[in-house]
């Protein structure tokens, strides 16, 4: 007996990532990037552009924690930080992408409450740094159903880097 996969992975060559991002006009393109991977992340969303976004952590941040935090960023097609950030992202860990219909409160509510998993042996809460896109390309096909449906909750698709870093790996709920 075959089981059907939860997630379908797709490998999504770098140079149609803004074609993946942009295609369907009925859904939203972002960003949750690690300022711990991107030193400079800070000073290009915080630049004359200034895209919209908000931290994953909440209240006031010291600076040196603000600087190594991660940031749900909404996408837009063609701005200089969209262009920025996919020309410079490969190979460097900055972040993943996803797709939503909805606004950004709405998914930054979701991603908010997957920022920290229980240890199953001694049940303490951990960081879970599903941003990076070695844990999420990792950590997405080994699933169960249940957790493949509150993990992807209001997002219809994620974007990981491949490993071999000239791809993408585009993960779509089966």
């Amino acid at each position: 007996m075959t089981t059907t996969p939860l997630v379908q992975p797709q490998l999504i060559p770098h140079q149609d990532l803004i074609k993946q991002l942009f295609t369907d006009s009925h859904l939203h393109a972002y960003a949750v990037l690690d300022g711990a991977s991107n030193p400079a992340l800070l000073d290009h969303l915080y630049d004359v552009e200034r895209p919209e976004f908000a931290c994953l952590y909440r209240g006031e941040l010291e600076p040196d924690i603000a600087e190594c935090a991660p940031y749900l960023v909404r996408l837009q097609q063609g701005s200089a930080f969209t262009q920025w950030l996919v020309g410079n992202c490969l190979g460097n860990h900055w972040g993943i992408f996803a797709l939503s219909q909805e606004e950004l409160p709405k998914l930054l509510h979701h991603f908010r409450k997957l920022n920290i998993i229980y240890d199953g042996d001694s049940n303490q809460p951990v960081l879970f740094r599903y941003y990076d896109p070695r844990v999420l390309r990792n950590f997405l096909p080994t699933c169960s159903r249940e957790v493949v449906v509150d993990f992807f909750g209001p997002v219809k698709a994620y974007f990981a880097e491949a490993e071999d870093a000239d791809a993408h790996i585009r993960f779509d709920r089966t």
